[in-house]
């Protein structure tokens, strides 16, 4: 494992592809409007924009669920060679919107502010 690896967050969901497909075709299909929009519609993205992009090798989109909450989250698609001539496609998906990170309680007997006004 690389140090980046190691320092990718654990919550991250994954998904690895082999495609029988050269990576420049691959790349098409994720980064031109009128072809993404057969498999990835506007409507599930928040903007149509990508957020970033390496042309050829990775490009990135925010998207929005349709139902309440309508929790954000940032998909990275990550294109490169295979070793039978095809394509890698990885897929990292990542919530980021603030409403989905799990706060830890306040413990139950959490009262020392009172007892410190108290002493």
């Amino acid at each position: 494992m690389s140090d980046t690896e190691a320092k990718k967050p654990k919550d991250n969901l994954v998904v690895e592809y082999e495609i029988d497909a050269p990576p420049e075709m691959v790349w098409r299909a994720i980064s031109i409007p009128e072809l993404r929009e057969k498999w990835l519609p506007e409507k599930d993205l928040a903007d149509a924009v990508p957020i970033s992009a390496e042309p050829g090798e990775e490009v990135r989109y925010r998207m929005r669920e349709e139902e309440s909450p309508f929790l954000e989250s940032i998909v990275t698609f990550q294109v490169g060679p295979n070793v039978y001539g095809g394509t890698r496609l990885r897929i990292i998906h990542h919530l980021v919107d603030a409403r989905s990170v799990r706060r830890t309680p306040p413990a139950a007997n959490n009262n020392w502010p009172v007892l410190m006004l108290a002493a």
